[in-house]
Order: structure tokens, then C-alpha cells, then sequence
């Protein structure tokens, strides 16, 4: 199992050096004027000269290059000049925002969307799995900013205008401004946002649970005269994760990248609403930071894949 995790993450690693070299090459040696590129459009002359002294602009490029991931390994992503701030300072105020809409989102949906699966697996063609697979498909092909619209219409506006001001129209309250208001201004975006993730759950687990409760050791073990709930749970459901597992790690992964339609639905200043006015703005700086920590995410994220996986299916370190 260690050489199997090993392999991974040498393999992490190269994809990780390959990203950097892409981002280098797009964004310090694409421009023709890689300064004023960097600075922003209504940088002055000085800036201009003081981004060329800083990264070095006047060394060769291979320099440039080992001097740009000499400072992304230390956490040095850069100079935002737009707002005079370190890009990890920005990051740093956006990324608590993501992290708790798509980790409170994420408990949601692998919650529902398991169960829901479930469900449905051990009563195939029953009301209950057509209703559910009705739920998963209406909630399949919404689109996440209209789903977020309507509970904003439903539980914000309408509630708000018969007097019962519960829930805020968007907004984010950090945790150390209290726990029921931090929950107050997640609530919409974490149902937005799992609503959506738990349908794709729902018909993963079914359809992999169906294949699984087939097999010819679950079987032998109702013939065992093992309870039907143990044979599901105990046995079933832990071969059946393995592709929901994989699900899961990419989606949390790209989400934590920025979950950009929900966070602009709900005015949520977290990394994806960063990444769209940075490039509105034209602020490369911070879309460099951003791109680079989403693509970490992503490898690590299929690092801790692979280690569940191990761990679900012995098989797996096999290969």
C-alpha cells in the first residue's frame, strides 16, 4: 500500500510541475510586456519598473522560471498591485468563505445523495425509487443560479415580506461573529449548492449499490442468514462508495477552486466571486494564486482518492 501511495504522489508531483510550467509560460512569457501585464491597465510608470526589479524580468528565463516556483513552494504567490496587498493576503480572506459553503454543502449532499441511493438500490422499480429518481432528475438539469433564485424568492423574499425575516438575501458572517449567524447566511447557498450535487449521488450510488447487492458474496451472505440491513451497510455499501468516493473528491476539489454561480447568486466573497473580479479587473496576479491553489486542490484531492480507495478496496494497491 505505501509503494502504491508513493507512486501517486510522485505522480501528483510531475502533474503539479507541469501545471506550473503552463502557468509560467501563459502568463510571464505569452506578454509582450510582462510587467505591465501583471501591474494592470492603470499601473504608472514606477510600478511598472518596480514589477520588473521584483520578479526579475531582466534574467534569463529558466531563472525566472525556478525563482517563480521557489516562491509558490514557500507561499509566495505573488504582489497584488491593484490593491497593494500580498495575493495570499486576499486569498487568505476568500478561501475561509469557499471552504465553509462547499464543506457544509458537501456534508449535505453525500448525506442525501447516499441515502437517496440507497433507497432506491434495495427497492429497485418500487414508488420509492421512481420518486426519487424523479427528484434527482428534477434537480439534475436545474441550473445551481436558478435553484439559488428560487429559494432567495422563496425563503428570503416571501418570508421577509410576510414578516418573518429569517434568513439574509446573501452576504457572509465569519464563525467568530457567532455560530447562528454564520448559519443564517449559509443556509441558501449550502441547499443551492447540495440540492444540485445530491442528484448526481442519488443515481451514482443507486446504480453502482444495484451492481454490487448482484455479486456473488452478497449473496452468499443472505444465505448465511445475515441480516439484510448488515448485508447492505456492512457489505454492499462499502464496495459501492468506491466510485462515489472519486465523485466526491473532484467535486470538492474543483469547488474549493471557487463555487463561482453560487457565490455570486448570494454576494459570498469567497475565491470563486475573487477569481471573477480579478479577471474582470484584469488583476493576474491573483488569478495566478487562484489557479495555482485550485490545481493543488485537484492533486491532492485525487492523492486522498486513491488513499480511500485502498482502504475500501484491498484490491486497488495492487496495481
Amino acid at each position: 500500500m505505501v509503494r502504491f501511495l508513493l507512486r501517486r504522489v510522485l505522480q501528483g508531483v510531475v502533474v503539479l510541475w507541469l501545471i506550473t510550467m503552463a502557468v509560467f509560460a501563459l502568463f510571464y512569457i505569452a506578454p509582450n510586456d510582462v510587467a505591465r501585464t501583471l501591474a494592470g491597465r492603470q499601473a504608472s510608470p514606477e510600478t511598472i519598473a518596480l514589477i520588473s526589479h521584483r520578479l526579475g524580468l531582466d534574467q534569463p528565463i529558466w531563472k525566472q522560471y525556478l525563482d517563480f516556483v521557489w516562491r509558490a513552494l514557500h507561499g509566495d504567490l505573488g504582489y497584488d498591485y491593484y490593491h497593494q496587498v500580498p495575493v495570499t493576503t486576499i486569498m487568505g480572506a476568500a478561501l475561509p468563505v469557499t471552504a465553509s459553503l462547499v464543506l457544509g454543502a458537501a456534508v449535505i449532499w453525500v448525506g442525501l445523495g447516499v441515502t437517496n441511493g440507497v433507497l432506491s438500490a434495495v427497492r429497485p422499480r418500487s414508488v420509492t425509487d421512481r420518486s426519487l429518481t424523479v427528484f434527482s432528475l428534477f434537480f439534475y438539469s436545474m441550473p445551481s443560479f436558478l435553484l439559488g433564485l428560487v429559494l432567495l424568492y422563496f425563503l428570503y423574499y416571501q418570508l421577509t415580506l410576510h414578516g418573518l425575516a429569517v434568513l439574509p438575501a446573501g452576504g457572509y458572517s465569519p464563525l467568530a461573529g457567532g455560530l447562528g449567524t454564520w448559519l443564517q447566511h449559509l443556509l441558501l447557498p449550502w441547499f443551492t449548492l447540495a440540492l444540485v450535487q445530491a442528484a448526481t449521488y442519488t443515481r451514482l450510488t443507486r446504480g453502482s449499490m444495484l451492481d454490487v447487492l448482484g455479486e456473488d458474496y452478497v449473496r452468499t451472505a443472505r444465505s448465511k442468514g445475515i441480516s439484510e440491513r448488515r448485508v447492505v451497510v456492512r457489505h454492499a455499501l462499502r464496495s459501492a462508495l468506491t466510485p462515489v468516493v472519486t465523485q466526491f473528491g473532484i467535486d470538492v476539489a474543483g469547488l474549493l477552486g471557487g463555487a463561482i454561480v453560487t457565490e455570486q447568486v448570494f454576494s459570498l466573497p469567497g475565491l470563486g466571486k475573487t477569481a471573477v473580479d480579478a479577471i474582470n479587473q484584469q488583476d493576474l496576479p491573483v488569478i495566478i494564486g487562484i489557479v495555482l491553489f485550485a490545481s493543488t486542490a485537484v492533486v491532492v484531492a485525487n492523492i486522498a482518492v486513491d488513499a480511500v480507495y485502498a482502504v475500501l478496496d484491498p484490491r486497488v494497491r495492487l496495481h
